[in-house]
């Protein structure tokens, strides 16, 4: 049986306390000494001020490129302490694919144009000086719509500390074991950032016959026998099959008889670990937005993450791998029913429809002196939940799985605004 999340819970100055129970919530509500205060995430309003607040919660994160897992982590007091609670989860899907989509459209669109009307003006593109720290949109989107549920999580609940998944592999202990003494190489956490690291240069593929969903193991490019390394540029994947017939034979005699193969191989051996390090160029962004909310915060890689959520014998999710990050003793999952966010964006400023050839399909979008806003999300007096579509200053209209039930305004209950933020 899923168990939801906690609810989060402030005062009547908007003070942030420990989130709790949904059971006791309910009691709260039922008895009058609370108000539901926000829908997403849910948070409830006391009517009375409460002076101490001793909790200290803390946030995970698990930067991805398109889900972001969150979970806010409840530490257990003992002696030894008997771990860490999980007491709310959530994952965020970005929609940078959409954007890149859209400025490649707009691109093209300026291109024909200028080709068309302006083809006598010098190019301007050469004298644009881009600022430091740069990201493209489809990357700063990433960064800032994480910040912005870390922004909404801080407000309503008292987190004191951030975890973050800063890399996805640790570069320098591969290329440089010895930084941290021989208890790292020898370890085990090395072996989880060796291998996350070639599972994902090498595509979770044998590297020789291609095959996939199979046990795979690490394999010396260049054999030990006949002066290979141990560096991470002479390591690929390969099945066992293929392992055991390459034996101690060096690539170029192995497949002698497969010259394309053997000049795909050397091209991606080649590949310099600066191709990781451009992946988690949105990780540092983000890490240095969190450092400007005053909180600590602290990193740990993706390996470690892997090897933290193996040991607990935990299933691989966006926001398990959230609570995994960084030092993990011991984990107890209170809430495991994710709260489900994705970016849905503000809309576009077109307003007309278009059809295929590029002319108007509709009559001109109008706007409305009312309060109600495309995108909000109502209740209607049925008992129907959904995003509103504004059909006339007097009229509004929900749409739930291909059906529309429309009415007047006073059939409409708002429960949560438009947000750029759909929630499941």
């Amino acid at each position: 049986m899923l168990k939801p999340n906690y609810v989060f819970v402030i005062d009547t100055h908007k003070k942030p306390l420990m989130p709790c129970k949904p059971s006791v919530a309910r009691k709260l509500l039922s008895s009058s000494k609370a108000a539901v205060f926000r829908m997403y995430p849910f948070t409830i309003i006391l009517k009375k001020v409460v002076v101490d607040v001793n909790t200290e919660l803390e946030l995970k994160i698990d930067p991805g490129s398109k889900t972001t897992g969150l979970a806010i982590l409840a530490s257990v007091a003992g002696n030894p302490p008997s771990g860490e609670n999980v007491i709310f989860c959530a994952e965020l899907t970005h929609r940078g694919l959409a954007i890149s989509a859209a400025l490649t459209n707009r691109k093209a669109l300026r291109r024909a144009r200028r080709s068309r009307n302006t083809r006598y003006r010098p190019a301007r593109f050469n004298h644009r000086v881009r600022p430091s720290g740069w990201l493209a949109p489809s990357l700063q989107h990433r960064i800032d719509t994480t910040m912005t549920v870390v922004n909404k999580l801080m407000r309503f609940s008292p987190i004191k500390s951030i975890a973050q998944e800063l890399v996805r592999f640790d570069l320098q202990q591969m290329e440089n074991p010895e930084i941290s003494g021989i208890e790292y190489q020898q370890g085990e956490l090395l072996g989880y950032e060796v291998r996350e690291y070639l599972l994902n240069k090498w595509e979770r593929k044998c590297t020789y016959c291609g095959v996939e969903n199979t046990p795979l193991q690490i394999e010396h490019i260049q054999p030990k026998s006949k002066g290979g390394s141990n560096r991470i540029s002479n390591l690929c994947l390969a099945c066992e099959k293929c392992n055991q017939q390459k034996g101690t034979l060096s690539i170029d005699v192995f497949l002698a008889s497969k010259p394309d193969l053997l000049h795909r191989i050397k091209l991606r051996v080649k590949a310099p670990l600066k191709d990781a390090a451009a992946v988690n160029s949105t990780r540092w962004g983000l890490y240095h937005r969190l450092k400007l909310t005053g909180l600590t915060v602290s990193t740990g890689s993706g390996g470690r993450t892997k090897f933290n959520r193996s040991r607990l014998e935990l299933p691989k999710t966006h926001w398990i791998d959230a609570a995994c990050v960084g030092e993990v003793q011991i984990l107890n999952i209170l809430a495991d029913q994710p709260l489900m966010i994705k970016a849905i964006g503000n809309g576009t400023r077109r307003r007309v429809r278009m059809d295929k050839y590029g002319f108007p399909a509709s009559k001109p979008r109008q706007s409305y002196d009312i309060s109600w806003r495309t995108g909000d999300i109502a209740v209607t007096t049925d008992g129907i939940k959904g995003r509103v579509v504004i059909q006339s200053a007097k009229r509004l209209e929900v749409r739930v799985d291909g059906k529309r039930y429309g009415g007047k305004l006073s059939e409409f209950k708002k429960v949560h605004g438009m947000d750029m933020y759909s929630y499941m």
